[in-house]
């Protein structure tokens, strides 16, 4: 025998997984109200390491359901789990637990206990998967938990119109966790739809979050994530980005974020990050920017915003590039008469240059900041005389004589024509 012991361990190997095949594959415990259990707690407590339990199609009027075990809760059917207004409905204090199929709801506000419908606590390895979650505080609420998934759940909650923060949470919160996957989740009527703290090397993608009263996405001190392919429409301030570097923003949709201090995407402190080939449509302001340097801001839509970019004089080595702005009463503006930013090959609606020598970039530089722009910065009320005869005549002066604007924020080669990023193949030749 060439090597005994390599036989010895196979056989040592084979009976191991004999022994733990029952643990792998775990039994079924199914919950009706003609089975053997006709309680999700009562199930989940019976239930071994390994096991499914199986809910089927009802009504289970209950709180405090403790998974404290590796478990698959599944729901046959569309079983809805009535919290009725008493406390926490799911907590998961074991790893390896997955939630699939469920219909939660009626937490009622709790200052604080901050209850949810489904909360991990300091684990590792869950999943929580299409479920719908309706009319709670919080709805899923992760803290210190890694290599997570949260992915196609509705999360709806209620009419902010009236309320105040405190009487929301979030629909998706996380708090010190890493790795986690949120992707293909409906969030509505929360404080904010995903709040993210502490948050790192993680993906959210393809989300929907609207109607929410503060962020549609607000997140913090966390760095290395990458969202991409979501849509933040019609919040209360639109999307928060504060104190975070290395993070990607790309292909997602910011519209319709309306308001006195609301913005399709605020950056706070954000540091050596790429915003890119996003659209921001309909904001108060696309994107605001505070004290943010070495960002790479390039083939963005800015159409029809109030402020395209309001850039404040604390941003620096932030470079534009190759983007899209249409339509907005503002393209850029600044508090301050420095920039230490880039400019280049930005497409403007209000360029009124010329390319003689037909290689579509302009043969004048173009100024998106207008005196006005600035007025307005400094005297808020000054925009109630937006197109008026004398705002036209006050920035057709400066064109002419600049002395008030920014002289180092200034795009030299601009684009003649609209970029059209999918079928512009001589794009990259244009502005190499």
């Amino acid at each position: 025998m060439k090597n005994p012991n390599k036989h010895i361990l196979t056989i040592v190997s084979t009976l191991v997984m004999l022994l733990w095949a029952p643990l792998a594959f775990g039994s079924t415990l199914k919950v009706c109200q003609s089975c053997t259990y006709t309680s999700v707690k009562q199930a989940v407590k019976k239930a071994k390491a390994g096991d499914t339990v199986l809910i089927q199609g009802g009504v289970y009027r209950e709180h405090g359901i403790v998974i404290d075990k590796p478990l698959t809760v599944l729901g046959q059917n569309k079983p809805v789990i009535d919290g009725n207004y008493k406390g926490q409905i799911i907590t998961v204090v074991a790893d390896n637990v997955t939630i699939e199929g469920l219909t939660l709801k009626n937490i009622k506000t709790s200052y604080r206990q901050d209850d949810a419908a489904i909360r991990v606590v300091e684990r590792s390895n869950i999943r929580i998967l299409n479920n719908i979650i309706l009319n709670t505080y919080f709805g899923i609420y992760l803290q210190n938990s890694d290599n997570c998934v949260i992915k196609g759940n509705v999360v709806s909650g209620r009419d902010v119109t009236g309320l105040n923060e405190s009487a929301l949470g979030n629909a998706i919160h996380l708090w010190y966790c890493n790795n986690a996957d949120i992707s293909n989740n409906k969030v509505s009527g929360h404080r904010d739809g995903i709040y993210l703290e502490f948050v790192q090397d993680s993906e959210v993608k393809n989300n929907l979050s609207q109607l929410n009263l503060r962020y549609g996405l607000h997140f913090m001190f966390s760095d290395g994530n990458v969202y991409t392919h979501n849509t933040f429409r019609k919040n209360g301030a639109g999307v928060a980005v504060m104190y975070t570097h290395n993070i990607r923003m790309e292909h997602n949709t910011f519209e319709g974020n309306w308001g006195a201090a609301a913005y399709g995407l605020l950056l706070k402190e954000i540091t050596a990050s790429v915003i890119k080939s996003n659209t921001f449509r309909r904001n108060t302001t696309g994107i605001y920017m505070e004290s943010s340097s070495r960002l790479d801001i390039q083939k963005n839509e800015f159409d029809k915003n109030g402020w395209a970019i309001r850039l404040l004089s604390s941003c620096i080595d932030d470079t534009f590039k190759l983007n899209n702005f249409t339509g907005n009463s503002f393209d850029v503006s600044t508090n301050g008469n420095s920039n230490m930013n880039h400019f280049e090959n930005n497409y403007w609606d209000k360029y009124t240059g010329y390319d003689l020598d037909k290689n579509r970039v302009g043969d004048v530089p173009y100024r998106p900041v207008s005196l006005y722009s600035m007025l307005v910065e400094k005297v808020p009320p000054s925009v109630m005389f937006m197109r008026s005869f004398m705002v036209d005549m006050l920035d057709n002066i400066e064109k002419v004589l600049p002395s008030f604007i920014p002289e180092s924020l200034i795009d030299e080669q601009p684009m003649m024509r609209k970029i059209d990023y999918d079928n512009d193949r001589k794009l990259t030749q244009v502005v190499r």
